[in-house]
């Protein structure tokens, strides 16, 4: 078994299609309409099969889910970076909002800020 796609909630597929790409850096992989909604999905410009999949929070189950997460301070999901210290500049310099600046966290330095779409991803480096 691979894992090859994975999804993420979000309030508004355009608004998140535009920030995890104009912001984030990432490539649109999917973009296929499906009535309302449409299948959307982004990869890493630096290879690999995985895709994230953006998928719209309007099943109230999706919804409560993602504000639970949201109220608890739960990230959503998290990527992996190899300086994050300079990811963390970029983003500010975008003005995105973090709700944890850079800290050690055993192996790992992280740092968590909110999407814009309804959802906190932590972004980590592993240490040396």
């Amino acid at each position: 078994m691979r894992i090859n796609l994975t999804s993420l909630f979000v309030d508004d597929q355009d608004k998140a299609l535009a920030f995890y790409t104009q912001v984030l850096g990432f490539v649109k992989s999917q973009e296929i309409p499906m009535g309302r909604y449409k299948w959307l999905s982004v990869k890493s410009p630096e290879g690999g099969d995985t895709e994230l999949s953006l998928e719209p929070n309007a099943n109230p189950a999706a919804l409560a889910y993602q504000q639970a997460l949201m109220s608890q301070s739960i990230p959503a999901t998290a990527f992996e970076c190899d300086d994050l210290e300079a990811d963390v500049k970029r983003l500010r310099e975008h003005g995105v909002r973090f709700t944890m600046d850079p800290s050690d966290q055993g192996a790992v330095r992280l740092a968590i800020f909110a999407d814009t779409c309804g959802n906190l991803i932590q972004i980590y480096q592993h240490r040396k």
